[in-house]
C-alpha cells in the first residue's frame, strides 16, 4: 500500500499587469501574486498605512509587515480576498477607475472595488464605485426613469431574446448588505419585486434568466456570479414578500384612483391649463363635458383593471410603470378634453412621486 502523500501547495502565478519590478510589497490572494508599492497603498488606505507602519522586530527594517514572510526580496502580505477583487482594486488605484455600462461584467468588477475599498477604508474609491452603481440602482425617481430608458434601449438593440442590461437585483441587495451601501436597496428590492416567485427562486434551464447562477458554461448569458450572491437571506426574503404585496395593492389603488381623481379636478375648475406658455388667455381650461369625461374615465378604469389586475399583462407588478401608462391614456386617445388629459398626466406624475417615496416602507427598509 502506497503511503499517502501530502497535497502539493497551489501553483502561484504573478499577475501579468500588476507585477512591478520596482514594487516594494507582494500581495498574495488565492493563487495570484501582486507586486506593488507600499507608498501607493498607504496613501489611499488607512488600513494599509497602519499595517506598513507597525514596528518590526528587526530594528534595521524601515517598515513593518504583519508576517515575517518574504517573496522575491519583498515583504509578503496574505490577503483573504478573491484574486479578481484584488486585481480590480489595484487596477483602479493605479490607472483610475474605469467603469462600464453597469451590465453584469461591469458589476462584477465594480462590486469587487466597492467590497475591498470598504474593507480597507479607501473612501474616495468607495464613493466613486457607489456613485457608478447608483446610476443603475438610483435613489431618485428621475434616476429610476433614466435607468429604465437605458434598459429598454438595450433590450431593443440586443440580438438575444430576453436580454437584460443589469445584473440580478439579488446580487445587488447582497452587495449592499455586505458593504453597508443602503442607498442601493430600495431600487434593487423594487426591481426584484417585479418578477414572480417562480422566476426568482426556481433555477430553470433558461440561460437568459437574470437569476441563473454560474454553472461553468461559457455562454455569456450565464451569470458569472456565485450561487451565494444569488440567494436572499431569510430576513430579506420576508422584506421581498411584504414589498411585493404592497406593490400589488398599489397597482389596484392607482387604477381605481384614476376613476375618481384627475377629471374631477379639471371639472371643478381647480386645474389650470394653458395650451401655450405665452397664451393671452386669462381663463383656465376646465372640463367642457363632465358627463362624457366621467364615462371615459370609467371605461379606462375597467380596461386597466382587466389588463393589469385580471390578465396580469406586462407591468402588472410594476406600479410606477402602470401609473406612467395611465397618465398617457387620454393623450393617446387624442382626447377632445385637453383639460382632463392634462390633469391626468399631472395626477399620474404626482402618484408616481408618492409611490417612489413609499418604496422603503413597502419593503421595510427603515427597520
Amino acid at each position: 500500500m502506497l503511503p499517502l502523500s501530502s497535497p502539493e501547495p497551489p501553483q502561484l502565478t504573478r499577475h501579468p499587469d500588476l507585477w512591478f519590478s520596482d514594487g516594494s510589497v507582494v500581495l498574495h490572494a488565492e493563487d495570484t501574486l501582486f507586486r506593488v508599492h507600499m507608498s501607493q497603498l498607504s496613501r489611499r488606505s488607512v488600513i494599509f498605512h497602519d499595517m506598513f507602519s507597525l514596528p518590526q522586530p528587526d530594528a534595521c527594517a524601515p517598515r513593518a509587515i504583519i508576517a515575517d514572510e518574504t517573496y522575491d526580496g519583498c515583504p509578503l502580505v496574505r490577503l483573504h480576498d478573491s484574486a479578481d477583487d484584488v486585481a480590480s482594486l489595484l487596477t483602479a488605484l493605479y490607472d483610475g477607475p474605469s467603469f462600464g455600462c453597469n451590465d453584469l461584467d461591469d458589476f462584477v468588477t465594480v462590486a469587487g472595488i466597492l467590497r475591498l475599498s470598504t474593507k480597507y477604508v479607501m473612501d474616495s474609491l468607495r464613493a466613486k464605485a457607489l456613485a457608478h452603481l447608483s446610476l443603475a440602482w438610483p435613489s431618485t425617481l428621475k434616476g429610476w426613469d433614466a435607468r429604465e430608458d437605458r434598459a429598454r434601449a438595450f433590450e431593443l438593440e440586443s440580438s438575444s431574446e430576453g436580454a437584460y442590461l443589469y445584473p440580478s437585483p439579488i446580487a445587488v441587495i447582497n452587495l449592499a448588505r455586505e458593504t453597508n451601501a443602503h442607498s442601493l436597496l430600495a431600487s434593487a428590492f423594487y426591481d426584484l419585486s417585479r418578477y414572480t416567485y417562480a422566476q426568482i427562486f426556481e433555477l430553470c434551464d433558461d440561460t437568459s434568466s437574470r437569476f441563473r447562477p454560474c454553472s461553468g458554461a461559457s455562454s455569456p448569458l450565464v451569470s458569472p456570479l456565485p450561487l451565494s450572491m444569488l440567494a436572499l437571506s431569510t430576513g430579506d426574503m420576508q422584506k421581498l414578500a411584504l414589498g411585493k404585496e404592497a406593490a400589488s395593492l398599489a397597482v389596484s389603488a392607482v387604477i381605481h384612483g384614476m376613476g375618481r381623481g384627475p377629471h374631477a379636478h379639471a371639472r371643478k375648475g381647480s386645474f389650470s391649463f394653458y395650451p401655450h406658455p405665452h397664451s393671452p388667455t386669462s381663463h383656465p381650461a376646465v372640463c367642457s363635458s363632465p358627463g362624457a369625461c366621467r364615462r371615459d374615465f370609467a371605461e379606462l378604469v375597467a380596461l386597466a383593471t382587466q389588463h393589469y389586475v385580471c390578465d396580469r399583462e406586462r407591468g402588472c407588478a410594476d406600479p410606477l410603470y402602470v401609473a406612467e401608462e395611465l397618465g398617457a391614456l387620454k393623450s393617446a386617445e387624442a382626447s377632445e378634453c385637453r383639460a382632463c388629459a392634462r390633469a391626468l398626466e399631472i395626477w399620474a406624475a404626482k402618484e408616481r412621486e408618492r409611490m417612489w417615496k413609499m418604496i422603503p416602507l413597502w419593503f421595510r427598509l427603515d427597520s
